[in-house]
């Protein structure tokens, strides 16, 4: 069996669902110990949050390299291929040794019924040991109490921007989903936040029980000049001013990750001087790998891609992109069955936006039909419904230089557009 179709038959999240969750540490446990722990072998800084984990967590990885460490990072879900959840130094995991890892552990994963979330946090926890990282930078994937990756002991835990998603699992208020977000403090171990209330407060309370310092980080940031590709900014810390330093990522929301992130690159990096930052900051997607974040491919018409796909992270995609167009604004959407689509609908309505509906190859994605069906409930007005690759050349066909594209929605979505513009 090729690699790839013996980790493809795993349980997998982004297909099946909730059905495919494994939430619980015993199988990741026993997984981990039969490979030799890796995860023991370099420290770690462990990532959680509803919006924002992967772009701070880039970041963060992005000012480590700067400083000459060779920084381990591990994200989810990949756009293209599977080595990207598991990069040093921004360079992905190559097909060589994928195949060759799987090889060796293909037994364990069966023999502990592993998930494909467990089963890949596993080779990437592998790959870091294997190619001597200074230090890893770890995204939960789901939630963060229950989560895979909650196996790690870091140095210091961050837990960026918290808002609804994915209630079914997490819980259905803020607070119910700080508490789950929250599962990666660990005693003794400091806790970074950006996040407000109410979600730091019980945050801040559970630190307390733990024992844990608790750094709350405010919005100390000035901005400069923005364009569609990136912005200029000033940010100010306890420990100093950071002058007009680019940041390789658009969007005001993006301030806030990197905010987030210079206060624990000052945490965690020894002899980190203000250089080491505005490049991290400045070559952000080079150094770390980071992509579909606000990421335009085209000008004339303004395309852009972003991996926003719940209402909060939808909202920001959608004020940058409205601020850069005079003309109209189309959006490229797909969507999971399980996600807040009518609140997402109402997004779009209130941006004035056309919509593009797309279907996916996925039984958890909402048909075309059913999209275009409650868009038309929210006011949004729907100029086409179709396959991905069909609404990807209409967009070209109708948008003048005045307009712009936003695609968004779903990763899976952002997958498909990157394999149609290659």
């Amino acid at each position: 069996m090729h690699w790839e179709e013996s980790l493809s038959v795993l349980p997998r999240f982004s297909t099946g669902g909730a059905r495919a969750f494994r939430p619980g540490l015993k199988t990741m446990t026993a997984l981990l110990r039969d490979m030799g722990n890796p995860h023991l072998a370099y420290p770690c800084v462990h990532v959680a949050g509803t919006n924002g984990k992967g772009s701070t967590a880039s970041l963060l990885s992005a000012i480590g390299t700067s400083t000459g460490r060779r920084m381990a990072l591990h994200t989810s879900p990949h756009l293209c291929h599977v080595g990207e959840r598991m990069r040093i130094n921004g360079t992905p995991a190559s097909a060589a040794w994928l195949a060759s890892a799987v090889g060796r552990y293909r037994s364990l994963f069966v023999k502990h019924c592993a998930s494909y979330f467990e089963a890949t946090t596993a080779l990437a926890l592998q790959y870091f040991a294997d190619n001597d990282a200074d230090c890893a930078v770890i995204e939960t994937g789901l939630g963060g109490r229950l989560d895979a990756t909650n196996v790690i002991v870091p140095v210091l835990s961050i837990i960026t921007h918290i808002d609804l998603d994915h209630t079914d699992i997490l819980g259905h208020t803020i607070a119910q989903i700080a508490a789950e977000k929250g599962g990666i403090i660990k005693p003794d171990i400091p806790v970074i936040t950006g996040c407000g209330a109410p979600a730091a407060n019980i945050l801040r309370e559970m630190a307390s029980e733990r024992r844990s310092a608790f750094h709350e980080v405010g919005q100390d940031c000035e901005i400069l000049h923005a364009t569609p590709y990136s912005q200029t900014i000033t940010v100010h810390t306890p420990m100093r001013s950071y002058q007009s330093v680019r940041l390789g990522l658009a969007g005001y929301h993006q301030t806030r990750n990197a905010v987030l992130a210079i206060r624990a690159a000052e945490q965690v990096f020894a002899e980190m001087n203000p250089e080491h930052v505005a490049t991290g900051l400045r070559k952000v997607c080079r150094l770390s790998g980071l992509r579909g974040r606000l990421e335009p491919i085209k000008d004339q018409p303004l395309m852009v891609l972003d991996v926003a796909h719940n209402p909060a992270s939808l909202v920001a995609a959608l004020q940058h992109v409205r601020r850069y167009c005079t003309g109209s604004l189309m959006v490229l959407f797909a969507a999971m069955k399980d996600k807040a689509v009518p609140e997402m609908a109402s997004a779009l309505a209130e941006a004035r936006a056309s919509v593009l509906a797309c279907s996916l190859e996925s039984d958890r994605a909402m048909a075309d039909a059913a999209l275009s069906r409650i868009m038309n409930e929210a006011g949004v007005p729907v100029i086409f419904s179709g396959s991905v690759s069909t609404a990807w050349h209409h967009a070209h066909s109708i948008a003048t230089e005045n307009d712009a594209v936003l695609v968004a929605g779903s990763h899976q979505l952002i997958e498909q557009v990157l394999q149609q513009s290659a």
